[in-house]
C-alpha cells in the first residue's frame, strides 16, 4: 500500500520539478530576448540620432561653401562663412566624440589625474564662450588626485560647463568648487541660469533628449554620466527653474603618482 502511494507522489514531484524548470528556463530566454531587443533598439535610436545630427552641420557647411564660391561675395562675408563652417564642423566632431564615448568600452589605460589642472585646462577652452555670454567664472579648488582617462575626464567637464554657460545666454555666474572628505572628493559645478523642471531633470542623460532644441542632442550629458561611471564615481544633478542647476561629481581620491 505504501509503495502504491509513494510512486505516484514521486512521479508528481518529478513532473512538478520538470515543469518549474521549463517555466524558469523559458522566462530566462524571454528576458534575454527582451534585453537584447532593448539594446538593439537603443543602438538603432543612437545611430539614427547621430546620423541626423551630423548631417545637419554638414548641410550647413555645404551651403556656406557654395555661397563662398558665388561671385560678388565680399571678402568679409567669405571670412564670416568660413568661421561659421568651422564652428559647424566642430559641432559635428563633438557629436561623434560623445557618441563614441558611450559606444566604446571602458578605457584600459587609467592614469592619475590632478583635478585642479583639468579644471583650469577646460576653463581655458570655454572662456571665450563665457565672455560671449557675459558669464563670470568663480573657482574655489583644493587640488587632489583621482584616477581615470585624462581626455575623457576633460570631455566630461567641458560638456557640463558648456551646458551651464549656455543656460545663461544673457549673463550669469558659473561657480566651481571642490570638497574633499576622507577618501572622496566632490566637484560641484553650479550656474544661476534657466534651470530645469523635475521632468526635464529626470530625463537628463537620456540619448537624444535635450532642452536646447536644434542646438542639442542629449549625447553630451549621456557621455558625462558614462565617463564618471567608468571612473567609479557618481554624478548627480539638482535644479530649480529660473534659479539654476548644480552638478555634483563624486570621485574616489588616489595618491599622487
Amino acid at each position: 500500500m505504501f509503495v502504491l502511494m509513494y510512486l505516484p507522489l514521486t512521479w508528481m514531484t518529478t513532473a512538478l520539478v520538470i515543469y518549474l524548470y521549463e517555466v524558469f528556463h523559458e522566462n530566462l530566454l524571454i528576458n534575454n530576448r527582451v534585453i537584447k531587443a532593448e539594446k538593439m533598439e537603443m543602438v538603432s535610436h543612437l545611430a539614427a540620432s547621430v546620423s541626423h545630427e551630423v548631417r545637419n552641420p554638414l548641410t550647413v557647411v555645404r551651403g556656406f561653401l557654395q555661397m563662398i564660391e558665388e561671385e560678388g561675395t565680399s571678402e568679409a562675408k567669405r571670412r564670416e562663412f568660413m568661421k561659421l563652417s568651422v564652428q559647424e564642423i566642430d559641432r559635428a566632431n563633438a557629436i561623434l566624440e560623445n557618441y563614441l564615448t558611450f559606444a566604446r568600452p571602458s578605457p584600459e589605460h587609467m592614469q592619475v589625474i590632478h583635478i585642479e589642472e583639468q579644471i583650469h585646462k577646460t576653463l581655458q577652452i570655454l572662456t571665450p564662450l563665457a565672455h560671449m555670454n557675459t558669464v563670470e567664472i568663480h573657482t574655489n579648488i583644493t587640488d587632489c588626485c583621482i584616477e581615470g582617462n585624462e581626455d575623457n575626464f576633460q570631455q566630461c567637464l567641458i560638456n557640463i560647463k558648456k551646458n551651464c554657460i549656455e543656460a545663461m545666454p544673457n549673463s550669469g555666474k558659473l561657480s566651481i568648487e571642490t570638497r574633499k572628505e576622507d577618501s572622496e572628493v566632490t566637484l560641484i559645478i553650479t550656474d544661476n541660469g534657466n534651470g530645469m523642471t523635475k521632468e526635464q531633470l529626470s530625463r537628463l542623460g537620456e540619448p537624444y533628449y535635450t532642452t536646447k532644441g536644434r542646438e542639442g542632442t542629449g549625447l553630451g550629458m549621456m557621455a558625462a554620466f558614462k565617463i564618471i561611471e567608468t571612473m567609479h564615481g557618481k554624478l548627480t544633478v539638482t535644479s530649480v527653474p529660473q534659479e539654476g542647476t548644480s552638478f555634483y561629481i563624486q570621485l574616489p581620491v588616489v595618491e599622487a603618482g
